[in-house]
């Protein structure tokens, strides 16, 4: 069921591209005595029923940063099992996924990835290929600078001029619109090089609960403060009042 908080809000007043920086696993993990990486377990959870709510909510993309480039500078036994558990989520929920309509996109440099990880994004993507219920760009070794690195230099390679749009459809996640909202959890307050170029104009929400506390009803709640901003893109007030909606055809 759709909780009170979700159904009040006009499906206009929804956002259409969700994308979620998942904070906190590891100090979720500490505050119990446990190890980190059950933190990360944890957090596979939450993910999974946030995808749930995410489609009862009609939402059609949903984008949450798994593994930043950054992240490699953690301690080694923290990197190694999240790239088992990488592995091991892959198998236990990609069936699910496929059956529920989901379409999967792994975002990210796969240069540094083994070809045991680097196989299995491939097999998720290929075998949800044809499911368009929710889009669930899963950015893993993504940075936000890499890639509009790798977006110039593709466009350079091809020699094609470097333009706002052609560097938007050179993007990693040039498959869909630019994100309306970005959460972040874990109570910091920066995005942490996350999709850098397509949050030119999106609205963020933070909160202090962690990742693997966070459920339908904060998502709610971000849904809620989502709807109460005014989103004028550049334009004034009034401007705003007559303008017609911007429709995102790669949402369409």
């Amino acid at each position: 069921m759709v909780s009170t908080a979700s159904s009040s809000l006009a499906p206009a007043k929804l956002p259409r591209h969700v994308a979620i920086v998942m904070d906190g696993n590891g100090r979720w993990a500490q505050k119990r005595w446990m190890p980190r990486v059950a933190g990360h377990k944890q957090g596979v959870e939450t993910l999974r029923a946030i995808v749930r709510a995410c489609i009862e909510r009609g939402v059609p993309a949903l984008s949450v940063f798994a593994f930043s480039s950054e992240n490699w500078n953690r301690p080694v036994d923290e990197v190694s099992g999240l790239m088992d558990l990488l592995v091991l989520a892959l198998s236990r929920e990609v069936p699910s996924l496929e059956k529920s309509g989901v379409r999967l996109h792994f975002p990210g440099d796969r240069s540094g990835l083994s070809a045991r990880v680097v196989q299995g994004l491939e097999a998720a993507e290929r075998s949800t290929a044809h499911n368009s219920t929710l889009v669930l760009n899963v950015c893993f070794n993504y940075g936000g600078r890499w890639d509009v690195v790798q977006a110039a230099r593709r466009l350079a390679q091809k020699g094609i001029e470097i333009t706002e749009e052609s560097l938007s459809q050179s993007t990693a996640l040039a498959h869909v619109g630019d994100p309306d909202l970005l959460i972040r959890t874990g109570g910091e307050l920066r995005i942490s090089n996350f999709l850098l170029w397509q949050s030119a104009y999106t609205e963020l929400v933070f909160t202090d609960c962690l990742w693997p506390d966070f459920d339908a009803a904060e998502l709610d709640r971000a849904f809620g403060e989502f709807a109460r901003r005014d989103r004028r893109f550049g334009r004034t007030a009034e401007q705003q009042v007559d303008a017609q909606p911007v429709v995102d055809k790669r949402h369409a």
